[in-house]
């Protein structure tokens, strides 16, 4: 999740001023120090109740700072515990210290307001680190403040910068609001244009390895005789080899061929699958004939031949470097509209971010003073320019969810396949 600017501000005055670790305690008695087993287990996740703390009720509470007055009040308003005047009234030059009772109460409703406008998703974590880090930063403030420090130039320009970097993240946030209101007749549209990518196929699939196994020989593989070859006699060794590969390769390629001849005369592919493993020498289980449930998406895009064939018709050998494929499609039918409606809307909306994005990012041109900045180098650090909108909305969908698609790798059969 990526947070605002000025959370990434914010939480990363954690690290300064910050006490040492403490010591780890001593070992129980029976225990030896710096057990690992203890080490190695995690603690239990403790138990998230704050959903049954009521909206009123305080969690936190700062004492010795006194409430910000009502004209100053921040994103976290705050009240406070007594009924004294209220903080006391402050100049360019400095201020009495707080009143010893003066406290600053904050509720679960002003803290969450708080959190939210810092992460679109407030987690446990961030709930923890915001209670750490805002005593502290209320704290200072104020004495910055009881300083005039936030008339100085240097001040001033940090919040004109601040304030960009938080604009900006809030005009990213709502282009994906926006963007997630998409109309039903869209979605409908969208369905009807692009019926081919909610075709679900049922196919058997043969894979024939390009490569056979290659056979144990002690005396080849002896270590001993390897060293005592001459130059002469170790390429003489590599070429045989290769030669002996090549050879293999070739009968692969016709046992496919001639595999794909009896699975278009209607031979199981389940018996054709077995005989190519054992003609390849491969000693592992076959992979799954059958995938059920496979769109467009599911199978690479040198495959996409497959979904032109009728039901009951088998494809032609297709070759990759992973081995050879043969495909008989046994039916299709296209997915309704209600079961990949929430699909074609996270497309949509996907589709609309990236447009409206495109539109402002596109909307200037930069020149800069290479006497003065120098040449171009490195980007800057990622907290220094707005970056693309936060990823809180729903993933970027996948057109079409499928099987796995078959392993590029030589004598390696394909994965099986799940449904989608």
């Amino acid at each position: 999740m990526r947070k605002s600017w000025l959370v990434c501000v914010l939480l990363g005055t954690l690290a300064w001023g910050q006490a040492p670790p403490a010591a780890p305690p001593p070992a129980q008695a029976g225990q030896a120090p710096g057990n690992p087993a203890a080490a190695q287990t995690p603690p239990a996740a403790p138990v998230d109740k704050s959903a049954s703390v009521p909206p009123d009720a305080p969690v936190l509470t700062i004492k010795g700072v006194c409430p910000v007055p009502a004209k100053t009040t921040t994103a976290a308003s705050s009240k406070t515990a007594s009924d004294k005047a209220g903080a006391e009234k402050t100049t360019a030059q400095g201020s009495k210290a707080s009143p010893p009772d003066c406290k600053t109460v904050i509720t679960k409703a002003e803290f969450e307001r708080l959190a939210n406008g810092l992460a679109p998703n407030v987690t446990p974590q961030l709930k923890h680190q915001l209670a750490a880090v805002y005593p502290r930063l209320l704290a200072m403030s104020q004495a910055a403040e009881k300083k005039g420090l936030e008339n100085s130039p240097r001040f001033k320009e940090t919040i004109k910068f601040a304030k960009m970097q938080i604009l900006t993240n809030e005009l990213q946030r709502n282009i994906q609001e926006e963007a997630a209101k998409v109309p039903e007749q869209d979605i409908a549209d969208y369905y009807k244009k692009n019926p081919e990518a909610y075709e679900q196929y049922n196919v058997d699939r043969l894979f024939v390895p390009r490569l056979k196994q290659a056979e144990p020989d002690a005396k080849e593989s002896d270590s001993d005789k390897d060293e005592k070859l001459t130059p002469e006699q170790q390429k003489a060794k590599e070429e045989q080899d290769k030669a002996k590969e090549a050879q293999g390769e070739e009968a692969m390629t016709k046992l496919a061929e001639s595999l794909r001849a009896r699975a278009a005369a209607g031979e199981d592919f389940m018996k054709l699958q077995k005989e190519a493993f054992e003609a390849a020498g491969m000693k592992i289980e076959s992979p799954t004939i059958n995938l059920p449930k496979t769109r467009r998406t599911g199978l690479p895009p040198a495959h996409a031949a497959v979904f032109d064939l009728k039901p009951g018709e088998v494809s032609q050998v297709i070759s990759d470097t992973g081995g050879h494929y043969i495909y008989k499609v046994n039916n299709k039918e296209q997915v309704p509209l209600d079961q990949v409606k929430d699909e074609i809307k996270a497309t949509l909306q996907n589709q609309r971010t990236r447009d409206a994005m495109d539109k402002y990012q596109n909307s200037f041109q930069v020149e800069t003073n290479e006497t003065y900045f120098g040449p171009p180098g490195p980007a800057g650090p990622a907290g220094m320019r707005p970056g693309p909108p936060p990823p809180h909305s729903a993933p970027r969908p996948r057109l079409a969810p499928s099987p796995t698609a078959p392993q590029a790798q030589p004598q390696a059969p394909p994965p099986d396949s799940k449904p989608n």
